[in-house]
């Protein structure tokens, strides 16, 4: 290729690379104009944030700061239970005489559910009745024969024992008869009956089960952060899963001993009330608690910028430009949330930072200073 279209081809490059630098760094521009280059032809579209005139400072684009509040609620999924359970086993062996209770049946403490064959306990109550007669009426006569002198005081002590014993036996005879009839522990509702009469039975069968289901309680879990906002009466609202729009209150009843250490997570129990008795042992529930959470100062995403030092936004004291450090503490869609020294209603810089420096005086344009309202503004 000859000389001259080489350099032709190198003048053209450099145009157009001087071109692509004055519209990408807006300080290009005046760079040029310092070195005799004429920039019309290189400047960057116009949007709402201008470059500034030569006879006043740079307009920018402002977004107030509003205030966001997090882990002001903490969900959990949490498993069902009665307020008191028990499955129903007898005390021994035997044969099921009769079914005293129907399965769903409502029932008080002490009603009968099942009785066991009796024939057995009976005689031997039988049995023990006459040996404590017998054993009174024979401490009766050695009274009397002690006042006659007919017998030492060692034997009228042998037959008080006697007697004493035979009351103990009276006593077994009388709860092992009872125990032949399996009773309620408390007041609740009869779950299914598992056996029919006639069926032998040991102390591993299960009859059936008592709930007293007047409340549910819900085991759920809550992170570790929340174990000092957590309390024995503190709120709580929860939905079954299978009926998500009946919404129930409660209050948390008690509180585990330590956090699980795989989990980072404290398990806590709440109780709900269950009057109208809509509710089951067993259910899932999705368990809601809300505390006063922490309040953080929300900028637009566009707002973030970074240097060595870590992020900051651009906002105005006194008209000027300053950097003001922040925090991210949480991304949002719409928002950043950050631990910064900037009050509700300050206008950061959102379109425009290209063009400002520290201490450099700006204004915003109408629009940002009309959504501020009585923001703090730079001049």
């Amino acid at each position: 290729m000859k000389l001259w279209k080489q350099a032709l081809i190198s003048i053209v490059v450099l145009a157009a690379a001087v071109a692509l630098w004055a519209r990408t760094f807006p300080i290009a521009a005046s760079f040029l104009e310092r070195a005799g280059i004429a920039t019309a032809s290189v400047e960057p579209p116009a949007d709402r944030a201008s470059q500034p005139s030569r006879g006043g400072p740079p307009v920018v684009i402002g977004t107030p700061v509003r205030q966001a509040t997090i882990n002001d609620r903490v969900s959990a999924i949490g498993d069902g239970r009665a307020a008191r359970s028990v499955t129903v086993a007898p005390y021994d062996s035997g044969r099921v005489a009769r079914i005293d209770a129907a399965s769903g049946q409502f029932v008080t403490a002490g009603t009968p559910l099942v009785s066991l064959d009796q024939e057995a306990e009976e005689i031997a109550l039988d049995r023990a009745r006459l040996t404590l007669e017998d054993s009174r009426a024979t401490l009766a006569r050695n009274q009397e024969l002690l006042r006659a002198k007919a017998i030492t005081a060692v034997q009228l002590r042998e037959s008080q024992l006697a007697v004493d014993q035979a009351g103990l036996e009276l006593r077994d005879a009388e709860v092992a008869l009872d125990h032949r009839v399996i009773r309620a522990p408390f007041d609740g509702w009869v779950g299914i009956i598992d056996v029919d009469v006639g069926d032998h039975v040991d102390a591993t069968t299960e009859l059936a089960t008592v709930d007293d289901r007047s409340h549910i309680l819900v085991d759920f879990r809550v992170p570790e952060r929340f174990v000092g906002q957590v309390r024995p009466g503190s709120p709580v609202s929860a939905r079954p899963l299978a009926r998500p729009g009946l919404e129930l209150t409660g209050e948390v009843q008690t509180l585990d001993s330590r956090v699980a250490s795989d989990t980072r997570t404290l398990r806590v129990r709440a109780s709900l009330d269950n009057a109208a008795d809509l509710l089951r042992a067993g259910m899932a529930f999705s368990v809601t608690m809300r505390f006063p959470g922490e309040s953080f100062a929300a900028v637009d995403p566009l707002a973030i910028q970074w240097n060595a030092a870590g992020a900051y936004v651009w906002t105005g004291v006194d008209g000027k430009a300053v950097q003001v450090p922040v925090r991210i503490v949480q991304r949002d869609d719409d928002a950043v949330l950050v631990d910064a020294d900037l009050a509700p209603g300050t206008l950061v810089v959102t379109e425009g930072v290209q063009m400002l420096r520290a201490g450099q005086p700006f204004r915003y344009d109408a629009a940002s200073t009309a959504s501020a309202g009585s923001a703090p503004q730079p001049g």
